[in-house]
Parts: C-alpha cells; structure tokens; sequence
C-alpha cells in the first residue's frame, strides 16, 4: 500500500502540474513559427503516390 501512497501523492501534487507543463509545451511547439510546413509535409503523406 505504501506504493500507492506515494505514486497518489505524486499525482496530486507534481504530475499535474508535469502534465500541464507537456501540454503547454506541445501547443507552443504545434503553434511556433516553423511548424507550417512541417504540418503541411505530414498532411501531404497520404496523397502522395508511391
């Protein structure tokens, strides 16, 4: 049980707060400057033609 105690207390406290930290980071990364035409690379793969 002592497991579980710690893993819970480590989810209440810090994992929320890593998780939203990931998903600040990942929009950021999603919305930078760059990504354009990395998306639009990664939308074209199913049409191209082999």
């Amino acid at each position: 049980m002592e497991i579980y105690t710690a893993m819970r207390h480590f989810a209440d406290s810090w994992g929320l707060l890593v998780m939203t930290a990931f998903f600040v980071g990942a929009v950021f990364y999603s919305l930078r400057p760059g990504s354009k035409q990395m998306a639009k690379e990664a939308a074209d793969i199913p049409l191209k033609d082999d």
